[in-house]
């Protein structure tokens, strides 16, 4: 069921959100033995605010489309008083004081809260296996990963466990994710939707999205979530946007040259879904991207660099886990030693190498050079076409266990992803079928608070991918 189906079920009066929400607990109950998605499920609390919603709509009180639904969220976002991991050990036992501005906004349109989902740990990873706890799996294929680093978020979805969720991403992880279950990601443009509340982890790339079953799905959430929050300072106000045609939609399509580490039989199903863009009367042209590939190492020096300063802050003294030493620096080696896993410690060494005297310049100064060319080109590019499209990912699902031995590899997940993050524009990811079982997603980024663009065009790509 997808979000507004479920949202007309509550107005026809068809079922209760208690019902609703029942529903989703049972099969909680029933799948988490295979697919591990949830590191707490709030069973009371969601059954209390199932309850309310109902009171709420039953008196005509509430238009929100989202009052009663339930969703998920990522364990990197603040509910108050629900434990909050980011995956982590040295946050097992923290309990959130506080909610995320998201939450507060969602908790206002009385939307239901089934748990916190499972990540890599601090949200480093792409697929979802670098967390503490457990490793989520695939809905599709339950050898195969959901990607990351929101893979909790997309297999509850994908599994039917929730009908959305929340997720946060800086260089692919809504997206990516969502990919790999055959579902709709959005990354929202930087600064559109409020990271107060959000575990950090490079703080000028993170941004919360929704994962969704439909584009327009992830339009009402993102309705609901968006916008200007005094919270945090880098949050701005939306620019407005008018609705167009496909016959006046200009499509950029990254030339084959910077493809050739990208499944070709990927690559063929995106070709295919232009090709029917284009028979509905849209102009294609395609567009250089000479950075295009030095965007991947570029993200992994300011992420771990950023990363580094963002996790001085789990020291042992303030929050968290603290072990017990006979000095101040004893207790931060053995607090880290034993709390962050090996991912989280091996971009803590980079990041604090790439920004050591010395290396500075060379490193993480030249990687923000780049960043800006990147930044650049693209906006070149969205002065000759309204959005541009590539697959999602370069690869579909791989196995558990597949790249967790070469990190290079694990970092390629990201490389058709990263470039919204670095440049904070928005972009969507919208299944287009699948390859050999497995989900294929296309991706349509467009220029800075041109969401609304993203989802017109998303949809009419939904229309197209249902016959292919």
């Amino acid at each position: 069921m997808t979000l507004e189906e479920a949202a007309e079920g509550l107005r026809k009066k068809k079922f209760s959100s208690v019902e609703l929400t029942q529903n989703c607990l049972d099969k909680i109950q029933e799948k988490e033995k295979d697919i591990f998605s949830f590191l707490k499920v709030t069973t009371e609390e969601a059954l209390a605010q199932a309850k309310e919603a109902d009171q709420v709509l039953a008196e005509g009180g509430e238009e929100s489309k989202l009052a009663g639904i339930p969703l998920a969220v990522k364990d990197n976002i603040l509910l108050k008083d629900v434990s909050c991991t980011a995956g982590s050990r040295i946050l097992e036992n923290y309990t959130a004081p506080y909610d995320a501005t998201v939450i507060s906004r969602l908790k206002k349109r009385k939307a239901v809260f089934l748990g916190k989902t499972n990540l890599d740990e601090f949200a480093m990873g792409s697929s979802t296996e670098n967390s503490a706890f457990q490793v989520t799996h695939n809905p599709y294929d339950l050898k195969r990963v959901p990607g990351g680093s929101s893979g909790g978020s997309a297999a509850a979805v994908g599994s039917g466990e929730a009908i959305y969720s929340l997720g946060s991403e800086t260089g692919g992880s809504v997206r990516q994710p969502a990919s790999f279950c055959g579902l709709v990601g959005l990354k929202p443009t930087y600064g559109s939707v409020s990271r107060y509340g959000l575990i950090a982890l490079a703080s000028s790339l993170d941004q919360i999205g929704p994962i969704t079953k439909t584009v327009g799905d992830s339009r009402l959430v993102f309705q609901a979530i968006s916008g200007p929050d005094k919270k945090d300072a880098t949050s701005r106000q939306k620019e407005n946007f008018s609705s167009f045609s496909l016959k006046s939609l200009k499509v950029g399509l990254i030339k084959d040259e910077l493809l050739q580490s990208v499944d070709p039989l990927i690559v063929k199903r995106i070709k295919r879904v232009v090709d029917e863009l284009k028979g509905k009367g849209a102009k294609v042209k395609t567009i250089d991207f000479p950075n295009l590939l030095s965007a991947l190492p570029t993200y992994y020096i300011i992420v771990p660099a950023e990363a580094s300063a963002n996790l001085a802050r789990y020291d042992g003294i303030k929050y968290g886990k603290s072990a017990t030493a006979s000095d101040l620096e004893k207790v931060y080696r053995l607090t880290r030693g034993e709390g962050f896993g090996p991912e989280v410690k091996r971009r803590i060494i980079l990041g604090t190498f790439v920004l050591s005297a010395g290396y500075a310049e060379a490193y993480y100064k030249r990687a923000l050079k780049i960043k800006r060319l990147i930044v650049k080109e693209l906006e070149k590019a969205f002065q000759e076409v309204d959005v541009i499209i590539s697959p999602t990912t370069p690869t579909l699902p791989f196995k558990i266990g597949e790249k967790t031995q070469d990190p290079v590899q694990m970092y390629l997940s990201d490389l058709l992803t990263v470039p919204a993050n670095l440049a904070g524009l928005p972009a969507l990811t919208v299944p287009v079928g699948t390859i050999q079982e497995l989900p294929v997603g296309l991706q349509i980024m467009a220029p800075a608070f041109q969401e609304e663009r993203l989802f017109q065009v998303g949809e009419e790509i939904e229309k197209l991918a249902s016959f292919i």
